[in-house]
């Protein structure tokens, strides 16, 4: 039996039949989900990533589940290895991504990698952001959340500026990192709005998110709402 057949007997024995209902309604077109919760893969992975046998697993081509998929994922964000082999994974990782879930998840176990080399990780996202794939720019998109800070916003903003894609996935991701670039550089972020190029779509729904926040005050949301393009 190989390490997936046997991390899938495990995943299998963790399946809840109400929660697989409920995940696959928020993950649509995404057929082979076996209803096993966020936090429990979380445990698995982070038991997997100390075997030394996680590179078999992450390696294998034999998954049938979307946990499987999001489990290689987990695993390579957790793995102890040096920055430069965690990234020959996340290469050959991100073209296996068709869903938003996988696809944040991953980004966010990522964290490690960004600590370990912000720089390298930052060059390593770049062909993405011009991907014309739609889950490998999502991908590049939400990286970026780990880089709304002093030394990149202004980067970021431009960025957006250059936007230009019909993806749900990816104009969603463009709103989500607008909006978070909003909250922790309001002044900034709201000059950029008040001049963006952003298609009308992408644009509304960054105001959207941005007002759907708890840390923005009212009489800002009031503002954005006034700024919606009709």
């Amino acid at each position: 039996m190989t390490i997936t057949e046997n991390i899938r007997k495990e995943l299998q024995a963790l399946v809840d039949s109400k929660y697989q209902e409920f995940h696959s309604a928020l993950v649509p077109g995404t057929e082979n989900i076996l209803g096993v919760r966020i936090p429990q893969l979380r445990v698995m992975a982070k038991e997997i990533a100390k075997r030394d046998d996680w590179r078999i697993f992450v390696e294998a081509t034999d998954t049938k589940f979307y946990e499987e998929a999001m489990l290689q994922g987990m695993v390579i964000g957790r793995s102890k290895t040096a920055l430069d082999e965690q990234m020959k994974y996340v290469e050959r990782f991100v073209p296996r991504i068709d869903n938003w879930a996988v696809c944040d998840i991953f980004c966010g176990e990522l964290k490690t990698a960004v600590k370990k080399g912000k720089e390298t990780v930052w060059q390593f996202i770049q062909p993405y952001l011009k991907s014309t794939q739609e889950f490998e720019l999502r991908f590049g998109i939400v990286m970026l959340l780990h880089y709304i800070d002093e030394g990149h916003i202004d980067l970021l903003l431009k960025y957006a500026d250059s936007f230009c894609h019909d993806a749900y996935y990816a104009r969603m991701a463009m709103a989500w990192m607008i909006s978070i670039c909003f909250v922790k550089f309001p002044e900034k972020t709201m000059e950029y709005l008040k001049h963006s190029k952003l298609d009308n779509w992408t644009y509304n729904k960054s105001l959207q998110k941005t007002i759907e926040s708890l840390r923005v005050d009212k009489k800002t949301k009031d503002v954005l709402r006034s700024m919606k393009r009709r």
